[in-house]
């Protein structure tokens, strides 16, 4: 096949999230993203653009979110100027291809700058949604995974921005893929509760960094697979494309 033509064939895959999708840095946290790439033919290529600390408002106007708040409770735009990453996709994005979204971890903070309400979650995620529409692409939002947390001998839901979500879905008709549910479901499948918070040990330290929240490799690895597996669930059309 010439060169021109096998461009002509690629299907990009763009990443838009913050450290629970992340590519790491060092050994610890990995970002469930961060394979992604590997289970599709070669024809998709993922763009992982997640960044880790990002709100969804922070990773789309980075450096441009101030530290105060203003009359709606919001943190405050000193610049709209759209962030390098968000301007590549915007520039990059053609028809056929897919933007996935997933923030919610760091938006919850009471301090902006990386304080976002739930209105604004929503505006901002229908925003993005509706932008990679309009290049002829497809909109696929998940829910923010759950950190691990018990009660007694059961792993609970938590992370906010879920109904948030999900009403920009109905806004956009874009698949919500419910990685929050899915992960605790799995957490529990897991038995990885209780626990005595070490996460430095055991099947929880094995899946967590030492944290409650954020993978090692391993369990980035299983994460990842929970999303291929609702892509297949769900009927959305990339997982046409997986191996």
């Amino acid at each position: 096949m010439k060169p021109a033509a096998a461009a002509a064939a690629t299907t990009n895959v763009w990443m838009a999230g913050d450290s629970t999708m992340a590519n790491p840095h060092t050994g610890c946290p990995v970002g469930w993203a961060t394979e992604f790439d590997g289970q599709f033919h070669s024809n998709i290529v993922v763009n992982n653009l997640a960044v880790a600390g990002r709100s969804i408002q922070t990773w789309l106007y980075e450096g441009g979110v101030t530290a105060n708040k203003n009359s709606a409770g919001e943190c405050a735009l000193n610049s709209t100027t759209l962030s390098v990453n968000w301007q590549k996709v915007l520039d990059g994005m053609r028809a056929g291809e897919y933007l996935f979204i997933q923030f919610g971890i760091n938006d919850g903070d009471s301090a902006c700058p990386k304080h976002v309400g739930g209105a604004r979650y929503q505006q901002l995620m229908t925003m993005m949604a509706q932008a990679a529409q309009a290049r002829g692409a497809f909109p696929v939002l998940v829910t923010p995974v759950a950190a691990i947390a018990c009660s007694g001998s059961t792993a609970t839901l938590n992370r906010g921005f879920y109904p948030e979500t999900f009403a920009a879905g109905t806004a956009t008709g874009a698949p919500v893929i419910d990685l929050r549910t899915l992960s605790v479901d799995y957490y529990n499948s897991l038995h990885l509760c209780p626990n005595n918070g070490d996460y430095t040990a055991g099947p929880v330290g094995q899946f967590f960094c030492n944290d409650h929240t954020h993978f090692e490799a391993y369990g980035a690895r299983r994460i990842m697979r929970l999303v291929t597996g609702a892509l297949r669930t769900q009927n959305i059309p990339l997982a046409g494309s997986l191996l």
